[in-house]
């Protein structure tokens, strides 16, 4: 296995999970690791502890025959830069890290013609090339979902309900025994259910520790009425203070960040503060520095859509409106903090209502150092569409949405709702479904 750089700088542990095989790292792959080691961004930690961890195991021969990683691992090689082989020469040349980490993966491959030689890369361009050359490129795949088409939606439509249990749910307004409900799948904690039989229908939520299913109501939330079954869902986890983690999916227009918002603003006195917060992705893969004016300037077009919804609920009242006031004082004492997600690094995350949009666009190992950051009292949301990302070396499978999606289902503090709908306008619904 040769590893690119950019794998390094996704995983830190990446070397572990390799089992038995050996792990080769081009000097070239430290060089540019050198060049990420200073910063406080996600990346940086990740160049850091690498390196950290690698001189730990430095030897001698780690320049050689390699140096052992583990038990039940394989042994990990340094290799030095070489003349770019006649084969590359035309066509790749040594002016770019990417020819010269694929030299030496080419060069492996010729000198060691009994193995198998991989080229692990996040970088599809440098895959073809490896592929281009009778080189093995494959994606860092350790913490992808295996399958999107079966990640959990946190919600099931059962339409052929028993007739007498729907009517219980209107009769019986907070509960429903969970043995008059049963299903080919056990239930998740926290699951949702559209219960439907004939004109019948009924919206349900089980409770896992009771073994239960509870009535959800369809209540409006700080000016926002929930317009369909799953943002009803959605707002009701949003609101319930037992759980402590929840994810909302689904694409543009269906009302994810809204619903965060509003709900946060409804339980703004159980919470010290709330943090509306987004990553800062890039456009072009070009740093922010790019763009002109000072901070504030290059970081307001990607927290403007933050103060959209803001904005949105803000319009349900009159100006001179206690709720509208309200939202204004929120602001202006920092009870309510809308900023980039980088800014959250090193503050206290006790009793937080900590709203994460466009979640799709963080690695998994960003999701987990967000989430184990949460002091007591804090509730956490992420949202996002897995299906637009704008983060160079993630897809639907890799990001950390989908990997928190499919890692936490079941867990008793822990919902997620898949939102399909979109509720901003029939123009957008339409642009969303067939463009």
């Amino acid at each position: 296995m040769v590893l690119d750089t950019n794998v390094i700088l996704h995983d830190h542990t990446c070397i572990n999970h390799f089992g038995d095989n050996d792990i080769v790292i081009p000097i070239t792959v430290l060089e540019e690791l050198d060049q990420f080691k200073k910063g406080n961004d996600t990346i940086n930690f990740h160049a850091r502890e690498f390196v950290r961890n690698l001189d730990k195991l430095s030897r001698d021969k780690i320049f050689g025959h390699g140096v052992k990683i583990g038990p039940g691992l394989g042994k990990i090689i340094i290799k030095f830069d070489q003349n770019i082989h006649e084969v590359l020469r035309f066509n790749f040349n040594d002016g770019k890290p990417d020819h010269r980490i694929l030299n030496t993966a080419f060069i492996l491959a010729q000198t060691h013609k009994d193995r198998e030689v991989v080229l692990v890369t996040k970088d599809v361009n440098l895959r073809m090339k490896a592929k281009s050359i009778g080189i093995n490129g494959e994606d860092y795949k350790s913490d992808h979902v295996p399958d999107i088409s079966t990640l959990y939606t946190g919600k099931r439509v059962i339409d052929d309900a028993p007739g007498d249990v729907i009517d219980l749910i209107y009769n019986m307004p907070f509960e429903i025994p969970g043995a008059d409900l049963s299903f080919e799948d056990e239930p998740r904690a926290h699951e949702y259910f559209i219960l439907r039989n004939g004109q019948k229908s009924g919206l349900v939520k089980y409770e896992q520790h009771d073994e239960k299913y509870v009535k959800v109501d369809k209540i409006p939330c700080y000016g926002i009425t929930p317009r369909n079954a799953e943002q009803t869902f959605a707002l009701n986890a949003l609101l319930d203070t037992n759980i402590q983690l929840v994810t909302i999916a689904g694409k543009a227009g269906t009302g994810k960040t809204l619903l965060a918002l509003a709900a946060a603003l409804e339980r703004r006195k159980n919470y010290r503060q709330i943090y509306l917060a987004r990553p800062v992705v890039p456009l072009s893969n070009k740093d922010i520095g790019y763009l002109p004016g000072d901070i504030a300037a290059k970081l307001d077009p990607y927290m403007q859509p933050l103060y959209d919804n803001l904005a949105v609920i803000r319009n349900q009242f009159k100006e001179k409106d206690r709720n509208n006031e309200r939202i204004r004082d929120y602001l202006e004492n920092e009870k309510l903090i809308i900023t980039p997600l980088s800014y959250i690094r090193g503050r206290s995350l006790s009793r937080i209502y900590f709203i994460v949009d466009e979640a799709q666009n963080l690695t998994p190992h960003e999701i987990k150092t967000i989430i184990t950051r949460a002091g007591e009292g804090t509730k956490m949301i992420f949202t996002g569409d897995i299906f637009q990302i704008d983060h160079p070396y993630l897809d639907t499978n890799s990001n950390g949405l989908t990997y928190l999606i499919e890692k936490m289902q079941g867990q008793e503090i822990y919902a997620h709702v898949m939102l399909e709908k979109g509720e901003r306008s029939p123009l957008a619904e339409l642009a969303s479904n067939i463009l």
